[in-house]
């Protein structure tokens, strides 16, 4: 990894692959469990720490030269001291030479004066003797002041240098780091030449000695000495070697690293050089899956059904941690293969995480803080091209369906519900297909899932009757994990659900029993978690819809049914009922427009819509709900949109309110 482009001063501008070959030089442990947040401080942290270790150490050098110091100026007084001394026993020695010589003139002027006296030869005078003696006593007591102005000037210079604020020194030092670092290596391998050719020399020694003594080599056996300053040498050469190498891993051709970085990002979509190399030896694979954290941490990328298989790829807690992976992320990214004793397959890096950069999943708020609305977007079943699809036209009008609807189909058995939910899914299919589809299917036949799989655009997760109620519960929960991860993202997503009745019996054979047992043997508590899959739904104001529509289960001649459907009779904001006398006699749609509807429909139909249906509700109360269906059907089949059927409709009320036609509603057929 290139660090030379590294901003030690703004962190926050270096991408996370950087901040961990950083964070690994400075000596941060475990650089891989942190996210880009969490790594910055710890690399600030690790740098105050040097930055106070680095003062400590010149602080103690610092005493250490202090202390150095004291003895030196001790002597210095102490020559001082002396050479005043001297000083004194010279001007003494003086005063008396000159009083002896003035006697001694004095004696002679005296004699000369008597008789005068020959010459003597021989050795000079002792006064001409010490006057030599004196100017040689003066010139040293000069040179050694002399000494000792230029030490004390030089001690004051040394601490002139030395003292410097440690702030300055540290910020200095961390700026010019490369250029330091480049002249210790040119000075220090000077050094190292020498050291070696000592150790050589030494070596050469040793051996020479070895073969001119070998017997007393052989009795005396005795450890070698080494010198302490030659030690203390070689730990530093060792040291400043260790730095040096360290920064010769981080600073490497620049020019080089990008070209690398550019090819990756050109034709693997990465930004890591070294996939190509992995992929060109076969030893990196691509990975894409529904991520499931276990409880201890750890999770796996599922690949079919959302449930546990043979191609599944492990997925390490770090990574969990890094970029705030949730069960139910679709997670895409490199692998490694399984290494011995390994079962799977594990993650390398993370290339998106539902389609997005990963560093956005860090930022994504939770579902459960998100603000739910009334649906205010309508989902439009009817197809132009297929206008003979009557039952979503009818939905759009009696029960319209918005983005965010909690949406109740309430059918007995054999009425068409599973037939329904497959229209719906392949309308939401055709016509938006921005909306991500999720059909589930709980208890179901094997035949009706490969239908449902061959039939609609989208993904069809199942579990089929002949498996277990802890595999019900658990691909339910599993699909309303991923279907919030996308709500998270802003994205508007469609859960088709089939059926609620089913997953609630699900529930109530795995809850713990609790004691308190409702009507029809179902325990209080198995309730909770099917209420909580259909009350995700929901519209969100800050962007992003749930929109959950479920079947229930009515006329079984179950008591725990009607139980579970009384329970969530009031939950949703929209319910289709289906009437099995319909059924029976082959009318389909099968819908019973009645008992049908939208809470707050006004906020998805338009004006003209809304009168429509108004008038419908109350012209055709009063009949038979066989034949006014009849009526509908037949007008639906004799226009191609719903615009032309309200259109007709209305035509056919003002005509009656006009001719003043009152005639009862089972014969409102045979009128027109």
């Amino acid at each position: 990894m290139d660090l030379s482009n590294f901003d030690l001063n703004n962190l926050e501008n270096n991408n996370i692959f950087e901040l961990r070959e950083f964070g690994k030089e400075i000596g941060v442990k475990g650089v891989t469990r942190y996210r880009k947040a969490e790594l910055i401080e710890r690399i600030k942290e690790r740098l105050r720490k040097l930055a106070e270790e680095q003062q400590r150490e010149w602080l103690a050098k610092r005493q250490e030269e202090q202390q150095d110091k004291q003895p030196q100026e001790q002597e210095a007084q102490q020559v001082i001291q002396q050479e005043e001394q001297q000083d004194q026993a010279v001007q003494e020695e003086r005063q008396d030479d000159q009083q002896a010589g003035q006697e001694e003139r004095a004696a002679q002027l005296e004699g000369e004066a008597a008789e005068p006296k020959p010459l003597k030869r021989g050795r000079p005078r002792k006064r001409k003797m010490e006057a030599a003696e004196e100017k040689e006593t003066a010139g040293e007591t000069a040179q050694q002041l002399h000494l000792l102005d230029q030490t004390e000037q030089q001690i004051e210079r040394g601490l002139d240098v030395k003292q410097e604020d440690s702030e300055q020194r540290h910020l200095r030092v961390v700026k010019q780091e490369e250029e330091e670092v480049r002249e210790q290596r040119a000075e220090q391998r000077p050094e190292r030449e020498e050291l070696a050719e000592k150790q050589v020399e030494s070596e050469e020694e040793r051996k020479a000695q070895e073969n001119e003594q070998p017997d007393q080599a052989k009795e005396q056996h005795q450890p070698e000495e080494h010198d302490d300053e030659e030690d203390a040498e070689k730990e530093r050469v060792a040291a400043a070697r260790k730095k040096e190498d360290l920064l010769e891993r981080i600073i490497y051709d620049k020019e080089e690293y990008e070209r690398q970085v550019a090819y990756a990002r050109k034709y693997f979509n990465t930004s890591n050089p070294a996939v190509p190399i992995l992929l060109s030896t076969g030893e990196c694979g691509d990975a894409k899956g529904v991520l499931e954290v276990l409880p201890d941490g750890y999770g796996f990328l599922r690949a079919e059904n959302y449930m546990p298989g043979s191609k599944d790829v492990y997925v390490s807690q770090s990574q969990i941690r890094r970029f705030n992976l949730k069960t139910g992320d679709l997670v895409e990214g490199k692998t490694r293969p399984a290494k011995e004793g390994e079962k799977f397959q594990a993650l390398l890096y993370v290339t998106a995480i539902n389609g997005e950069d990963p560093e956005k999943a860090t930022q994504r708020k939770p579902f459960d803080e998100l603000t739910p609305i009334f649906p205010n977007e309508r989902i439009t079943l009817e197809n132009p091209k297929n206008p003979k699809e009557l039952a979503t036209r009818l939905i759009d009008l009696i029960a319209p369906i918005g983005k965010g609807q909690r949406g109740l189909i309430v059918s007995p058995p054999k009425a068409g519900k599973t037939t329904l939910l497959k229209k719906i899914a392949d309308s939401i299919a055709t016509n938006y297909p921005d909306i991500y589809l999720i059909v589930l299917l709980i208890d179901e036949r094997p035949e009706e899932v490969t239908d449902m799989q061959r039939s609609i655009k989208g993904d069809v997760v199942y579990s089929t009757f002949d498996e277990l109620p802890e595999h019900h519960t658990k691909v339910a929960e599993m699909v309303l994990e991923r279907a919030q991860r996308l709500v998270e993202h802003g994205k508007d997503v469609v859960v088709l659900l089939d059926s609620l009745t089913r997953l609630a019996r699900a529930y109530n054979l795995t809850v713990p029993a609790t004691g308190k047992t409702l009507s029809g043997g179902i325990d209080s508590a198995a309730l909770h978690k099917p209420k909580r899959f259909f009350g995700a739904a929901r519209n969100i104001e800050e962007g992003g819809s749930l929109t959950i529509i479920a079947t229930a289960l009515i006329d079984t001649g179950s008591r725990m049914d009607e139980v579970i459907y009384e329970e969530f009779k009031g939950t949703g904001n929209m319910e289709i009922h289906l009437d099995r006398k319909l059924s029976e006699k082959r009318i389909f749609p099968a819908i019973d427009i009645f008992r049908s509807g939208t809470r707050r429909e006004e906020l998805l139909l338009s004006q003209r819509e809304l009168e429509c249906v108004w008038a419908i509700r109350k012209n055709l109360s009063e009949g038979r709900p066989d034949r006014v269906i009849e009526i509908i059907i037949n007008d639906l089949l004799r226009t191609n949109s719903n615009e032309e059927f309200i259109d007709l409709m209305l035509e056919h009320f003002e005509k009656m309110e006009k001719d003043g036609y009152f005639v009862e509603r089972d014969s409102y057929y045979s009128y027109r």
